[in-house]
């Protein structure tokens, strides 16, 4: 009976030894992390999770900061942009609103159903937990909100007097705590700790599951968590081709139609991203506009492009540089989200500029553009089956 287990970056057959000696073991062909290292301590993320949900409503609630306009003290909350904003664009305040409250909730809610569903083998629930643990941590963008707070107030100081509120304090300690959380969870500890590994142990290791992780053999479900087991992902390449071209559309009124439009003293003022990049040099604002200009222009050109050669060195069968094109798509998953930076600046500049005063900030149609092409990008990253990148190199090794 083999220990071995498929790799989930490049689906190669390997031994991590060293997990059973509390140490993390990695891929030696892809460096996917197979085991994390340590011992399992359930208990310690249930505390970290408990203490972000106790933060969370103070978080929600309180100001970040305040300003005085016109005489006039201004808050702003976690979710009183996405708010603001609901009642003419709600698509781009569903994406805010998922990405800085619900995302968040939802994850650390996670750990509490998923430790819960452990202890009381509660199977569809504790399957949930984790499928929310896996895919829902890259849209907890906490820390893009907290950059995107700190531009608008470098943007607002000049109309008006910032005050920082406990929120704000609350929010940092979140995001902590949050990533301190990040650095613990481990989908594939869960699904041992239902039921081990070893208890599924099989001479014929051809099939990985993608949802528990479990090596096995080739079947219609998974013996342990009972989903639909494929060699490859069904329809990787189509969907993520689907996405591409979907995003590369909308990128051009994303960069071309305006995605704010200001209100200054009867001077209206339409901003696409570059204008508002430039502006910001004119400004003597050059570090600001450089974080605007790479999260906003470079990184999503940058993720189409990399996730195009990605694809279509797959299809043409590339058989070298497998290993750059896997430190790509890492790097593709792991920028993704501050391409949202610009959305929750202009969400924020909603909330604290009102509307209908002397000074006044709404987002233009580039902004329904540009949100579509973050979400579609992000979509596209998820849908690419890492596997497909290796197979070529499998066939060439043979």
């Amino acid at each position: 009976m083999s220990t071995a287990r498929r790799c989930p970056g490049c689906n190669l057959l390997v031994l991590p030894e060293v997990a059973h000696h509390g140490q993390s073991a990695y891929c030696p062909r892809c460096q996917t992390r197979l085991y994390r290292g340590g011992t399992a301590i359930f208990n310690a993320e249930l505390a970290i999770a408990a203490a972000g949900l106790i933060l969370f409503i103070p978080t929600v609630t309180l100001p970040l900061i305040t300003i005085r306009l016109f005489g006039q003290m201004i808050p702003a909350t976690l979710p009183s942009g996405a708010i603001t904003l609901s009642a003419s664009f709600p698509g781009v305040a569903t994406l805010i609103l998922f990405c800085s409250v619900i995302a968040p909730l939802l994850v650390m809610g996670a750990v509490f159903s998923a430790q819960f569903s452990l202890k009381f083998r509660k199977f569809h629930l504790f399957k949930l937990s984790t499928w929310i643990l896996h895919h829902l941590k890259q849209w907890v963008m906490l820390d893009v909100f907290l950059v995107s707070l700190a531009i608008a107030c470098f943007k607002v100081q000049e109309v008006a007097d910032i005050n920082v509120g406990l929120g704000l304090y609350c929010l940092i300690t979140m995001q902590i705590l949050f990533l301190v959380l990040l650095t613990r969870i481990s989908v594939r500890r869960y699904w041992d700790a239902w039921q081990p590994e070893n208890e599924h142990i099989s001479d014929d290791l051809d099939t990985l599951c993608t949802t528990c992780h479990l090596t096995q053999e080739h079947l219609t479900h998974c013996r342990r968590c009972n989903s639909a087991l494929h060699d490859r992902i069904p329809h990787s390449i189509q969907k993520t081709w689907a996405y591409l071209i979907s995003a590369s559309i909308f990128i051009l009124p994303a960069n071309l139609y305006p995605i704010s439009i200001f209100m200054n003293n009867g001077k209206r003022i339409e901003d696409t991203i570059f204008s508002g990049v430039a502006e910001l040099v004119k400004s003597g604002m050059t570090g600001i506009a450089a974080i605007i200009f790479i999260a906003s222009i470079i990184v999503p050109i940058a993720k189409i492009i990399s996730l195009a050669y990605i694809l279509l060195a797959v299809q043409f069968k590339r058989n070298t540089r497998h290993l750059f094109r896997m430190r790509v798509f890492r790097a593709v998953h792991w920028i993704g989200k501050w391409s949202v930076m610009d959305l929750f600046v202009i969400a924020i500049m909603v909330t604290l500029i009102d509307r209908g005063q002397v000074l006044d900030f709404t987002p233009g149609p580039g902004a329904i553009a540009f949100a579509v092409v973050v979400v579609l990008t992000m979509l596209a990253a998820e849908s690419l089956d890492s596997r497909l990148i290796w197979d070529n190199y499998e066939q060439r090794s043979k």
